[in-house]
């Protein structure tokens, strides 16, 4: 009986590309031990493939490796029965990476051996050996890493460059054994140009076009394959790196500490603070604010406030017409696209909306002396006032002393929650340690939004008198213009007096007619928020008062 074939792919592999130049190499060491192996095992009907799979110069920390790949592909396709490797590290270091290789072997029944270590996959015992080899191999990976670490850290400590491409104005030391920098006197003079330019303009996208005009380049670099890297004009980025790097002042950087570096210094200590002093401060400043102006704070409620879904109400702006409008809109609509159960607010109303709410919430605890939890009347008495006077000053700064008290804000249809901070309540209203009522730190008020023009209006809380000064001046025009016409003068008489076309007078005495009521609501502030002078316009009065009071959402 004629024993069934194995066929046997040799892998092997090196960590570094150190000596595979040469004739006869690591690799090659490698797989002819394999290949010894095999003829060793012609008895059992092992055969050995022709093509080589060597990957020299790959950590055997990673599967992506093009040769390591090719076996794998080979296996899958059923043409390899036995990968045979000189040691169980040669395919690879990692216990996880192992597992996935020997799922993928089992299901193309393939088997692995490792020729000097005697032991081959077949068998429980051999994978159970395999295992525990290769527990020490990921060991001795990741010790070897971390040694690797700890000398980067020590040498950075020392001041030491630890290699990689030099930043503008340095060159490696001709010396390869010393690990430092010396200065390249003609790029050194360009660092000092970028650095005296950022004190002149103060602006980088300034200095950008000025080195552009000036022929500054970036570091050219050419690498020890003839590959060229760099000397092309410098981006506001580049620049921002340049004017940040601690390297200029003498100092060598490692992760978030610098430290005394063994090189010289391009820019001198007060040069270097002045410049980074104004780089914080301009982007502290948002952009486009001119320096030393007062900028209105973007978000206040940036990371409080949430949507009846729980998505996060995420600030965002938009430029119309030299105007800046702000926003709160949730993720999703920023993220996913449109979706009609999301939000967008316009920021001010909004923020206007929830500083009366809190405003107006704390003033009526006060009022019915509902600050504490427990305590006496003298206790009770001061905390109120104390409460009070918070609710005055916030009706008197707006947002930016509300938006400091609160916790949580939740805005679903029809109403709105706000949750206030404890903490930051009793620290506003100077009532340390006091423990406030639970009550006065919940607010749940009803919240409508309402299109008015190309503008949503925002409804929240007890609405208070909000008079419309078009609508009253509509209104007082309206009947000064009838008793004019009342009087004897025409129309046109009037239109031209009042520079004005006839069609828009008539329109606008029109509103004469309106109900006794509804013109009181109106001087008083007290109209529905879609009642606007657009609105009336455009629609047709009838004459019953009470039809026009339903009609507009007059209670009567």
């Amino acid at each position: 009986m004629t024993m069934p074939a194995i066929r046997c792919a040799i892998y092997t592999r090196k960590s570094s590309d150190e000596g595979l130049d040469q004739n006869f190499n690591s690799l090659d060491a490698q797989a002819e031990a394999c290949a010894a192996y095999i003829a060793s095992q012609r008895h059992e009907g092992w055969k050995q493939l022709p093509t080589r799979y060597d990957d020299g110069g790959l950590s055997g920390g990673t599967l992506e490796r093009p040769a390591l790949q090719r076996l794998l592909s080979e296996v899958e396709a059923g043409r390899v029965n036995m990968v045979v490797v000189y040691k169980i590290d040669r395919l690879t270091r990692s216990l996880a990476d192992f597992a996935k290789l020997v799922d993928q072997f089992d299901a193309a029944d393939c088997s692995f051996v490792s020729v000097t270590q005697a032991f081959n996959t077949s068998s429980s015992m051999g994978r159970l050996t395999l295992n525990v080899l290769l527990s020490f191999a990921q060991f001795e990976r990741e010790v070897t890493a971390e040694r690797i670490r700890d000398k980067i850290t020590a040498s950075k400590k020392k001041g030491l460059w630890m290699g990689g491409i030099p930043p503008l104005g340095y060159d490696p030391h001709p010396d390869p054994t010393r690990r430092e920098l010396v200065v390249n006197k003609p790029e050194a003079a360009t660092v000092r140009q970028l650095f005296d330019l950022y004190v002149e303009h103060g602006c980088l996208n300034a200095i950008t076009r000025a080195a552009d005009q000036m022929g500054l380049r970036s570091k050219q670099h050419l690498f020890s394959t003839g590959r060229s890297q760099g000397g092309n004009r410098m981006s506001r980025g580049q620049i921002h790196r340049i004017l940040t790097n601690p390297v200029y002042r003498g100092l060598i950087r490692h992760k978030e500490k610098t430290y005394p570096g063994s090189h010289s210094a391009i820019i001198d200590k007060d040069l270097w603070l002045e410049v980074q002093k104004r780089l914080q401060a301009a982007s502290a400043r948002r952009r486009g604010a001119k320096p030393g102006t007062a900028v209105e704070e973007a978000a206040p409620l940036k990371g409080k406030m949430f949507d009846e879904t729980g998505d996060h109400l995420t600030p965002t702006h938009t430029n119309c017409r030299g105007k800046r409008l702000r926003y709160y809109v949730s993720n999703r609509l920023i993220s996913g696209g449109p979706d009609p159960s999301g939000w967008r607010l316009p920021a001010r109303d909004f923020e206007a909306a929830v500083t009366g709410i809190i405003a107006t919430h704390l003033a009526d605890h006060a009022k019915r002396h509902a600050v504490l939890a427990s305590g006496d009347a003298i206790n009770t008495a001061t905390a109120s006032g104390q409460v009070a006077a918070l609710a005055e000053r916030i009706e008197k700064d707006g947002i930016l002393s509300a938006a400091s008290l609160v916790r949580e804000c939740r805005i679903a249809s029809g109403k709105i929650r706000i949750d206030l901070d404890a903490c930051a309540v009793n620290e506003a209203a100077k009532t340390p340690g006091a423990d406030l009522d639970l009550s006065l730190l919940q607010i749940e008020r009803p919240l409508h939004c309402r299109r008015r023009g190309v503008e949503m209006k925002i409804v929240a809380g007890q609405r208070r008198p909000s008079p419309d000064a078009t609508l009253i001046r509509a209104l007082r025009n309206a009947h000064h213009w009838a008793d004019r016409i009342r009087t004897g003068t025409s129309l046109s008489v009037l239109a031209r007096t009042e520079s004005l076309s006839e069609r828009y007078i008539a329109r606008i005495i029109h509103l004469e007619g309106l109900s006794p009521k509804i013109q009181d609501s109106i001087v008083r502030g007290g109209q529905p928020v879609d009642l606007t002078l657009q609105t009336l316009l455009r629609t047709s009065l009838p004459l019953d008062w009470d039809t026009q009071e339903r009609q507009f959402g007059i209670p009567t």
